[in-house]
C-alpha cells in the first residue's frame, strides 16, 4: 500500500496541503503537518496536494 509522507525538513508549513486535502493532511498539536492514518488514501487528492506544495515536500512511500 502507498502512503503519503511529508518531508518535515523541507516543509515550510504553508498549509496548502491542508487546504487541498484536509481528509489526509492536518496541523498537529506540535505545529507540524500530520498524515491521517487511513487504510486507503485518496490518490487524486494527495497528488494535487503534492503538485501544489512549493517545497515538493509531499511524496508517496510504499509500506
Amino acid at each position: 500500500m502507498k502512503r503519503p509522507v511529508v518531508d518535515m525538513a523541507a516543509c515550510t508549513l504553508c498549509m496548502g496541503c491542508v487546504a487541498v486535502c484536509p481528509e489526509v493532511f492536518s496541523l498537529n498539536d506540535a505545529g507540524y503537518i500530520a498524515v491521517a492514518d487511513l487504510t486507503v488514501y485518496p490518490q487524486a487528492c494527495v497528488d494535487e496536494a503534492a503538485k501544489y506544495c512549493p517545497e515538493d515536500a509531499i511524496s508517496w512511500e510504499e509500506e
